[in-house]
């Protein structure tokens, strides 16, 4: 085998995950830590290495596997989402970091592996941080059980404190790099600029899919075979890229070239700077890919494929003023949890007292743990059969949900991915068996979409009105060319700011009562009482009882808490306690003029219904800083536009 720097570090490295069960290894590209590090751990039993990305996966099995003279499927083996290689007697597993996790439900102690190893750590996926967290909670239960993370760029701090472990940092030979900056100029017109003096393969690095074929084609009758790399590209042509070449080639890739995968031959690197990361979008309430500037610590990885072997060149196509955040965003910082959360629950854990590597935020946990729920995933904390159906698709649980509702038809699939449909549609049909179905009639599809888009429902103020209320309590409308769209109740499947601009239209009577009270209110010395019938903050049928003579003195004494709510206009207001636990509050708008912030009983927070000057309700808030701010201009001019005597 060729030496790396790292070969001088196995055996201290091996002392130490023998002896402490901990270990941490800080290595640049190029030092050998993924194919050199892993084969040599074997040595204390059977070991899993985990991967962010199946084409590193599959590439790095196969260069361990020639490096040592093992088989494939033999001495070392792949498990990848839809694709598994490895035998009884395989004793290197190299996997993505989500199959660690599926693992870990069904043998929360990990029993058939000794050594876990979790590689390019510094991607921070939020697979990566929950196989973490739960490999460690296996770790203290089994006293043979070794955690070792490794990482070309990483804080090793928190990380060393969370695990206990200690550091080795593993230098990188590296040759000289020229660095030039080309901002404005195309992928291919840079390609073209650098192929007559490259002295080996280009590598390219561009945000995504689209912007790869759009290069591939600009690039016709280059004097070089130009070849794609991407997750989505099937085995024969990931290998086609990363296969030695003696004819030069372009090789364009997204950010799976940034890491573990070794493209021999390489001195030209150039870089788009940009790539696709999975954020929360709070219009359509779903994970999406978005276009983004990467970090300095990719920017300098990238950079580095280009001096592995020999004095190299990279053009970078951006301003070289331009300032890039020093590291990656961890994914649980600006993904939804639900996915997560559906996890550690599956796993038998609480989320709320979860020990993560790093804590969301907890009304982030609360939400999902909400929306798992309202979607029949979870129920009393633990994971429905529904919610284990949904936990096996490789979808947002949402969209999982619509699915499986729609019994798995083509339009669903449609409407949850737009890759990988085929793989997507054989996981559905082992899961729905004898249910499943290609087709699906509209209004089983639309009563789907409710099924996933539970708190998503909108219904109009009025007939015919763009002005809507929707589940949550808050309003918006409808954007234009929606606006004459039939029916008064939706699922508003795009929401931007207030404007909905992309709906399903549903039938009240799908809608079932998730609320219903007993509302006391009081005139003169009389108590009337009103049952009103509610879909979340929606309010779905609403009647008067009964009219009953209980002194006013009477009905104030039984409350739990003050009976009223002094207000800015001089007037109090009287609180409602619902069975639900919530304090609310029927004012009209002007009443709360110089009220800045939400009033609390004890430690709940006051809930106003803010009432038209018919006394209807036309919003419901919990934090009336946030309704000054952003909805009441609307409000506004809605019931000026209704009510212009008031």
């Amino acid at each position: 085998m060729q030496p790396l720097p790292v070969d001088g570090h196995i055996d201290e490295i091996l002392a130490l995950v023998r002896n402490e069960r901990r270990a941490i290894v800080v290595a640049p590209p190029g030092s050998g830590k993924t194919t050199r590090i892993p084969p040599a751990l074997t040595a204390l039993g059977r070991t899993i290495l985990l991967q962010p990305r199946r084409v590193a996966a599959r590439a790095l099995t196969r260069r361990i596997a020639e490096e040592r003279g093992w088989a494939v499927g033999g001495e070392i083996g792949w498990q990848i989402r839809f694709e598994r290689r490895f035998s009884r007697d395989t004793q290197l597993l190299v996997a993505t970091e989500g199959i660690l996790t599926a693992r870990l439900q069904s043998d929360p102690l990990l029993s058939d592996f000794n050594v876990v190893i979790l590689d390019e750590f510094h991607e921070r996926s939020v697979h990566a941080d929950l196989a973490l967290a739960l490999a460690k909670q296996a770790a203290a239960s089994r006293d043979d059980l070794a955690l070792v993370v490794m990482s070309a760029t990483l804080d090793t701090k928190p990380l060393a404190d969370f695990l206990g472990a200690r550091v080795i940092t593993i230098g990188a030979r590296q040759f000289p790099v020229e660095m030039r900056y080309a901002p404005g100029v195309s992928m291919s017109r840079a390609v073209r600029d650098a192929l007559p003096s490259a002295r080996g393969h280009v590598l390219c690095f561009l945000p995504g899919v689209r912007d790869i074929e759009n290069t591939i084609a600009d690039l016709r009758g280059v004097d070089a075979r130009v070849l794609p790399l991407h997750g989505t590209l099937d085995v024969d042509a990931q290998e086609a890229a990363l296969a030695p070449s003696d004819t030069r080639k372009v090789i364009v890739a997204t950010n799976v070239a940034e890491t573990s995968l070794t493209v021999d031959g390489v001195t030209d690197v150039i870089d788009s700077g940009l790539q696709k990361v999975l954020r929360y979008d709070s219009d359509t309430a779903v994970d999406h890919l978005v276009t983004e500037r990467i970090a300095r610590d990719s920017a300098e990885q990238r950079a580095g494929r280009a001096g592995r072997t020999g004095p190299g060149r990279v053009t970078r196509l951006w301003d070289e003023r331009s300032l890039l955040r020093p590291q990656r965003e961890p994914e649980i910082r600006r993904v939804d949890l639900a996915s997560p959360v559906l996890d550690i629950i599956s796993w038998g854990g609480d989320p709320t007292t979860f020990e993560w590597f790093e804590r969301p935020q907890e009304d982030r946990i609360t939400s999902a743990i909400n929306l798992l729920e309202q979607i029949g995933a979870v129920s009393g904390g633990r994971l429905t059969q529904l919610g284990e159906q949904i936990r096996e698709l490789p979808l947002h649980p949402r969209l999982a949900r619509v699915v499986l509702a729609a019994n798995g038809a083509d339009d669903a699939i449609a409407l949850a991915t737009e890759t990988e449909q085929r793989d997507l549609t054989q996981i559905v049909k082992r899961i729905l068996g004898r249910s499943y179905s290609r087709h699906i009639d509209d209004q089983s599809f639309r009563r789907a979409i409710l099924a996933g888009y539970p708190d998503r429902v909108a219904m109009r103020r009025e007939p015919l009105s763009p002005r809507v209320l929707l589940a949550t309590g808050t309003g918006a409308t409808l954007a234009r060319e929606i606006e004459h769209t039939l029916g008064d109740f939706f699922v508003a499947l795009e929401v931007r700011g207030d404007v909905v601009y992309r709906v399903v239209p549903i039938e009240r009577e799908w809608l079932s009562e998730t609320r219903r009270e007993l509302v006391e209110e009081i005139d003169g010395d009389f108590v009337r009482v009103i049952e009103r019938r509610s879909y979340m903050n929606i309010v779905l049928h609403e009647q008067q009882v009964q009219r009953r003579a209980a002194p006013k003195k009477r009905a104030e004494v039984a409350r739990p808490g003050p009976a009223t709510l002094q207000l800015p206009s001089g007037r109090s207001a009287k609180l409602q306690y619902r069975d639900d636990g919530s304090i609310v509050a029927s004012v009209k708008l002007q009443e709360l003029f110089g009220l800045a912030e939400t009033p609390s009983i004890g430690s709940t927070p006051v809930t106003f219904e803010l009432l038209a000057p018919n006394g209807r309700p036309v919003q419901v808030t919990r934090d009336l800083r946030s309704f000054w701010n952003t909805t009441y201009k609307d409000v506004r001019k809605e019931l000026r536009g209704r009510y212009p005597k008031h």
